[in-house]
């Protein structure tokens, strides 16, 4: 087999964090430091030296296109898809273009993509293992040939660097029918917002154990037991819907400014925190600018912790 290197990003540690109400700009950097400052884990990787070196930094997303494979988008599916998309147009200044590309990853071609594949009915475990192999030539991951990978939750995203660069593939559940139920419009509005956001962004999670406290991120998850349970029941959506936040929250907002206007190479960085704390007051008034657009209206959690 090549030598290769696989790089799949997933943090060393997960941060707890429990979300009061949002008095000062202490918990905002609070919270910025728990879900941007990590270190890039990378314990599956082998020795490339063709390999460029590994730099987080979400602005290096603005500009890409989003290739949406599986099924077509569903009217809801692609609703939410373009208020995200015209959210990242409008604060980093950079379109992010989309098209359906069919049922094989291989149409979407190479250069700067976040490959989605949408699905509603079973499990495509092996058209999510094709896409990674397509993705593995392409890109020069290096993943084994002889272990399948796993779909493990109805939306998840994975972002892998290869010596031939960075692959960032989301697999996200979509709704089946044209009438939804409340209930439904809000799970797949939360899954879908959350694998763009954390891959757009580069956040981690943040784990939230008071749930009398209010949510301040989308990057904060209550944890819950919801095995066994199956995807389309409302007993494990109701479950997920309890875990974090419906939509974006005003800090996550704050975030996505900061992270398009920060000057430094690495977003998961002390100085970008230095940044953020610099130019503090002027990226929450952009940020409640941002929320106040109706755009946006429906990607947004309203009930989320906020700093007045």
């Amino acid at each position: 087999m090549r030598a290769a290197l696989l790089l799949s990003v997933f943090f060393a540690v997960t941060a707890a964090f429990s979300a009061q109400a949002l008095s000062d700009r202490t918990q905002f950097l609070d919270l910025a430091r728990k879900g941007w400052v990590y270190e890039l884990r990378s314990s599956m990787w082998r020795p490339e030296p063709k390999r460029p070196p590994i730099r987080i930094n979400g602005r290096d997303m603005a500009g890409a296109a989003l290739c949406v494979v599986g099924e077509a988008p569903h009217p809801h599916t692609k609703a939410v898809i373009d208020a995200f998309r015209n959210l990242v147009a409008d604060i980093f200044g950079k379109p992010m273009p989309m098209r359906f590309a069919g049922a094989d990853l291989s149409t979407c071609g190479t250069g700067r993509l976040m490959f989605l594949r949408l699905y509603s009915g079973l499990i495509p475990h092996r058209a999510f293992n094709d896409d990674l192999r397509y993705m593995d030539d392409s890109y020069g991951i290096g993943l084994s040939r002889n272990r399948d990978q796993f779909i493990r939750s109805p939306a998840q995203a994975q972002t892998f660097f290869g010596r031939n660069g960075r692959a960032t593939h989301l697999v996200v559940k979509q709704p089946v029918g044209l009438v939804l139920s409340p209930l439904e419009q809000q799970f797949f509005t939360s899954i879908m917002i959350e694998e763009l956001y954390q891959a757009f962004t580069f956040g981690m999670d943040i784990l939230h154990f008071d749930r009398k406290a209010a949510f301040a991120s989308k990057l904060e998850e209550f944890p819950v037991n919801l095995r066994h349970l199956p995807w389309d029941s409302p007993m494990f959506m109701e479950g997920l819907l309890r875990s974090n936040p419906t939509g974006l929250c005003q800090f996550d907002i704050f975030m996505m400014h900061a992270v398009a206007q920060a000057p430094v190479e690495r977003t998961n960085s002390d100085a970008f925190l230095r940044f953020i704390e610099t130019r503090f007051d002027d990226l929450l008034g952009q940020a409640k600018r941002t929320i106040s657009e109706p755009t946006y209206a429906q990607i947004f959690d309203w009930l989320c912790a906020t700093l007045d």
